[in-house]
């Protein structure tokens, strides 16, 4: 892989380095929004990603047998949707590095984070506190506050948030592991982030469910930001469970359909609480019409409803991409056009010293994301950006999120954004 070193700020190069990428040829297979009849270039795949292109050929196909079947689609052809869920579990395995019985595509994530806390915090009298980050995405802040008073708990005593060090961003991993071993004689649930959506800081997942595994600690992750973004291996960690959504670095559509990944050793845990839906049920039995919840082993026992057919087909559309590329090279794309990415950033703040990147720049600890800190005049200088047809993202009160999604960005689009953004700041600096 190139250094930093290696790294040249010129048409030239990001053209280059667009000829030997072995990914390149699957920007063509995105539709690209237009500003001024011209494509923009598309940083915001970190809040939706692009449409497949394929995308309408897989819908079409169910909304043909809806109208040529009618009912009898839930039985009838290689992809009747009574079972159409199951489609998905090899590709969502291979993502987040489990086994396609511990993952299931369902509701949306803020549905699943509630039903799977109903499972797994669990709180007494001496163990209800719940380890989270301050600044968390304000769903799952909601979320966990709600879960607490559910269990008439006092939010502010029941959460336990962790802050950076001062004058720093990001949280560190040793710091994290001293709050579980600090806190572990009251932690009921460790519940955090795959990747943190306003720094862009990926959390070493692998250490924290270590370390709450080793105190009998039960550990989630929201991977809204993580899947589709960075390799996993949810089941080798010993991770209890985790979900995300599909419409970010998933490329499934706007509130698309969801997901979830239970570990193995839950699978027959059928003493486990939980809200019961006839889709959870035992699938041989289902239709008997009986009393007597049932759960399905593994991550299926956690279904509600039948499938949302339509939006399963839009997520497969993608899945299918992700699946031909492989998520090892999409990895090692992203870290190389996200490194080009900082560099060129870090060449016009020598000129102009108005902006901090926030994300760390070790490759390790972060996706496809930079969090830029604009110190003067940020969000005029993000509208300078979407005037001039860049599409990033704006979070308050002062953070430009910029994602170079591998499967739909070049090298080329960088240069390009580096250009315009040199541009912008420089009005303000």
């Amino acid at each position: 892989m190139l250094s930093t070193t290696s790294f040249v700020p010129s048409l030239d190069f990001a053209r280059k380095m667009d000829q030997v990428d072995p990914l390149g040829r699957f920007k063509d297979l995105f539709h690209f929004p237009k500003k001024n009849g011209k494509s923009v270039i598309y940083c915001c795949g970190n809040s939706l990603g692009l449409q497949p292109k394929s995308v309408q050929t897989y819908i079409q196909k169910a909304l043909t047998d809806w109208a040529t079947k009618g009912v009898d689609g839930h039985f009838e052809g290689e992809n009747a949707w009574l079972y159409a869920r199951k489609r998905s579990k090899p590709a969502l395995a291979n993502l987040v590095g489990a086994l396609p019985t511990e993952v299931v595509a369902m509701n949306n994530l803020s549905t699943n984070l509630h039903l799977l806390l109903v499972s797994f915090y669990r709180p007494t009298k001496s163990k209800f506190k719940i380890l989270t980050e301050a600044g968390a995405f304000p769903s799952d802040q909601y979320i966990l506050e709600s879960q607490a008073r559910f269990h008439g708990l006092d939010p502010n005593s029941a959460i336990v948030e962790m802050h950076p060090r001062p004058n720093e961003h990001t949280l560190r991993t040793e710091d994290i592991l001293e709050q579980i071993s600090r806190n572990q004689d009251e932690l009921a649930l460790i519940m955090l982030p795959g990747i943190q959506y306003y720094t862009g800081q990926l959390f070493e997942m692998e250490a924290i469910a270590a370390a709450a595994n080793r105190f009998g600690i039960p550990v989630g992750f929201d991977l809204a930001h993580a899947i589709g973004n960075v390799p996993m291996k949810l089941h080798d960690w010993h991770v209890d469970f985790a979900t995300w959504c599909s419409y970010k670095y998933l490329n499934a559509g706007p509130g698309n359909v969801s997901g979830v990944f239970v570990h193995e050793k839950h699978a027959h845990a059928d003493h486990l609480p939980r809200f019961a839906g006839w889709w959870g049920h035992d699938e041989e039995e289902r239709f008997l019409m009986q009393k007597g919840f049932k759960p399905m082993p593994g991550a299926d026992g956690w279904l509600l409803s039948n499938d949302n057919v339509l939006g399963l087909e839009a997520l497969q559309a993608s899945l299918d991409l992700f699946e031909e590329a492989g998520i090892m090279e999409i990895r090692k794309k992203s870290e190389l056009m996200t490194g080009y990415l900082e560099f060129l950033i870090n060449r016009i703040n020598n000129k102009t010293h108005l902006v901090e990147i926030i994300t760390p720049s070790d490759p390790a600890q972060r996706g496809c994301q930079l969090s830029l800190l604009i110190h003067k005049e940020g969000k005029r200088v993000f509208d300078s950006l979407y005037e001039a047809g860049v599409i990033a993202d704006w979070r308050n009160p002062n953070v430009v999120r910029l994602a170079p999604v591998p499967l739909y960005n070049s090298f080329e689009d960088l240069y390009h954004f580096s250009r315009i953004f040199e541009t912008s700041v420089q009005k303000f600096a």
